[in-house]
């Protein structure tokens, strides 16, 4: 098995074919809050996007991958961003683009997927999220995994009207 293969999913980058799969999702504004994301992409920029996409995670800080289930369907999109080579880390982010896909699985094995990757090809000490405190779904994903709740950010997030609070959570390599 592959170390971006799982049992339910695996993680490919990014494609020209993922265009409106990508266009999609950066356009459905329930996930702009999550995204810091407030206004809609083009198609032009989506690909323009994609053509960069091969670039170095060392060289942009950031890398993009899309969690496909074994039958090759595009269910969502796992980010490493902030990534810090110096101080070994990096933050996580995912997303689950249809709600009917969501709480199989996917998520789970495909974040538990990144964070090996991270940890065994990319030599971190430690992986984080940042989660708005009423997303409880995120943050039961997120501690399944291991991860700790370390601090909570006041009023970080403005979005629909109101200031949010946003929990940070760190997973750390013990293994050296």
């Amino acid at each position: 098995m592959r170390s971006l293969e799982g049992e339910k999913v695996y993680l490919r980058a990014l494609e020209p074919e993922d265009l409106e799969f990508v266009h999609g999702v950066e356009n459905t504004e329930e996930f702009w809050e999550i995204s810091a994301n407030q206004t809609p992409y083009s198609r032009f920029m989506i690909r323009q996007y994609l053509e960069n996409a091969h670039r170095d995670i060392y060289d942009i800080k950031q890398f993009r991958l899309v969690i496909c289930t074994l039958k090759h369907e595009a269910v969502g999109l796992i980010d490493i961003f902030d990534f810090e080579p110096k101080d070994r880390r990096a933050a996580l982010g995912i997303l689950i683009a249809d709600a009917d896909q969501r709480k199989k699985g996917y998520g789970a094995e495909a974040l538990k997927l990144l964070c090996d990757y991270c940890f065994s090809h990319l030599a971190l000490h430690q992986v984080y999220a940042n989660i708005t405190l009423d997303n409880e779904n995120s943050a039961k994903l997120f501690e399944n995994l291991g991860f700790k709740k370390v601090g909570v950010k006041k009023d970080w997030t403005f979005a629909d009207g109101q200031y949010k609070d946003e929990v940070l959570y760190q997973l750390i390599n013990n293994v050296h």
